[in-house]
């Protein structure tokens, strides 16, 4: 039978639940357990896919496919664990498969309700998961705060998780605010026990309580948390601002927050091993040399929408032993008129362009990547990266005036990038969801990168590289090496007398890992080294 582990937040958002529970997966995996993940969200959208990334940042993508929120990262990158649809549930997810069972006549005609009918949905998403993944520990963070209204239901359902098993086969962590009052920097501890009060209001008494604080909680402070919320001292665990997300497993371990779960399991602590890890965050307050990267995007207003991409840069850097400097640059502002691009983009190490979609700010796009084709400026485009890399050589080596993706204008007439015929036979529609295969050229840098003829990578995205335009692409020097073998899409295209250029149809930032960088990025890094 597999044990559970939910963690919730109070007072307000952005306490980090999304690393507390990703942490406490990393520290159970690390005694040898099986551990598996979820992310309930409480707002209606049946899935992120279709959010704008400045409201709610990037769209995580699994290996089957799902579109999930970024929480869902942090959780692979933590426990290097491959998370599938049963990872993410929104209210919305809820609803529409309760609505579904209605219309079916599931329900006999009964009167369809938030209890019984929506908390056992939920509940049925839980075990799930456990039973799907076989997993020994199964921890699932709920989105939002205690007391909003959109999240009562799935506190609900947990409150019955709880009754219909076994009392030691959960485990509530709750997350709360301890903050210091500017003048007296005294550590106030009512926040805490306001929204541990709600919670016990829902049913619901945590076992551990996280506390955001920006120092370390004394003994006094976390008796009185104790006493008040009605765990013991040791319960209260100090969360504190750090500047590397990747400490903050290691801090709750040494304040002994995986035994405590476990014991309250009544597992046994095995032998724990995290030396990989631990290896990594010491290296970093040690790295001495650096590389500035521009990134060049779409949605820079809110860095959220590049989160993977500025993690799989770090974990590339921390590997090569150099801190990387990311700078986000507005593609709208490469389009201005008065931009000088030179002075705008010419002092970086490297240029990335990530993904993003509809036609705003893609001139400013294109011309970043002639810029760094011209210069001979590492490059390396993402999914629409790519894609503008490839229009842009197109208009400018291979003479295509006008060449654009049919995304963009429907019109031109010369659509480098379009939607592929291909991709409608074999998978039914238009949309590349979740990892599809590539095969790699010998010889080129995608080949030397990864060390092997053929990998699965991560896609999110409708438009490929036309086909009727690879051979006038590699007849002026761009080679195109990647290739899906299922559906002769273009994976990955290079310009080898370039120092470094590559784009990639897929988002390879899904896939890189803390303890194991990925080889694109490793690459990248290099070239933006020398």
């Amino acid at each position: 039978m597999a044990k559970y582990v939910f963690v919730t937040g109070g007072v307000v958002s952005g306490l980090g639940k999304g690393i507390t529970a990703a942490s406490i997966a990393l520290l159970l995996k690390s005694h040898g357990y099986r551990v598996f993940m979820q992310k309930f969200d409480p707002y209606i959208n049946v899935d992120p896919g279709r959010m704008d990334p400045l409201q709610h940042g990037e769209v995580f993508v699994t290996a089957d496919g799902t579109e999930t929120d970024l929480d869902l990262g942090h959780y692979e990158r933590f426990i290097d664990e491959e998370l599938n649809y049963t990872s993410s549930i929104t209210m919305g997810k809820v609803y529409t498969a309760v609505l579904d069972k209605e219309r079916r006549g599931d329900y006999k005609g009964g009167t369809v309700q938030i209890v019984p009918h929506v908390t056992n949905e939920i509940k049925h998403k839980i075990y799930e998961a456990a039973a799907s993944t076989n997993a020994d520990i199964v921890i699932t963070e709920i989105g939002g705060t205690i007391g909003d209204i959109e999240s009562e239901a799935f506190l609900e359902a947990l409150r019955q998780v709880r009754i219909e098993n076994n009392p030691n086969d959960t485990v509530f962590v709750h997350t709360t605010l301890v903050p210091a009052l500017y003048g007296s920097d005294e550590l106030k501890t009512k926040p805490t026990q306001r929204s541990v009060i709600e919670l016990r209001g829902v049913g619901i008494q945590p076992d551990i309580l996280v506390c955001r604080t920006p120092r370390e909680l004394d003994a006094d402070v976390r008796a009185r948390i104790g006493l008040f919320c009605s765990v013991s001292e040791k319960h209260v665990i100090s969360n504190i601002n750090v500047k590397n997300i990747y400490e903050i497993p290691l801090w709750y371990h040494e304040q002994h927050a995986d035994e405590l779960i476990l014991d309250k399991f009544g597992l046994p602590h095995n032998t724990f091993d995290i030396s990989a890890w631990s290896n990594i965050v010491e290296k970093v307050d040690t790295l001495d040399k650096e590389v500035n990267i521009g990134l060049v995007g779409k949605y820079v207003d809110l860095l959220d929408s590049y989160l993977s991409i500025a993690e799989a840069l770090k974990h590339a850097g921390y590997q090569k032993g150099v801190k990387v400097n990311i700078d986000y640059i507005s593609a709208e502002s490469i389009e201005a008129a008065d931009c000088d691009i030179k002075e705008k983009l010419g002092s970086y190490d490297g240029i990335i362009v990530p993904g993003g979609f509809d036609a705003r700010g893609v001139e400013g796009l294109i011309k970043t990547c002639q810029f760094a084709r011209e210069n001979n400026i590492p490059f390396f485009g993402l999914a629409l990266g790519m894609q503008v890399a490839a229009i842009e050589f197109a208009r400018n080596v291979c003479g295509l005036e006008g060449a654009n993706s049919t995304e963009f204008d429907t019109e031109t007439a010369h659509p480098v990038v379009s939607l592929m015929e291909e991709v409608k036979q074999n998978l039914g529609g238009t949309e590349r969801l979740g990892n599809f295969e590539c095969r790699l050229v010998e010889g080129t840098i995608a080949a030397k990168a990864f060390g092997k003829e053929s990998i699965k990578e991560r896609h999110r995205h409708d438009y490929e590289i036309n086909n009727a335009y690879r051979e006038q692409l590699e007849s002026k020097g761009m080679k195109v090496s990647g290739v899906n073998p299922d559906m002769n899409l273009v994976e990955i295209i290079e310009i080898p007398e370039h120092k470094y250029f590559l784009g990639c149809t897929f988002n390879s930032e899904f896939k890189s890992r803390l303890t194991k960088p990925h080889p694109l990025f490793i690459s990248f890094i290099e070239a933006a080294m020398k």
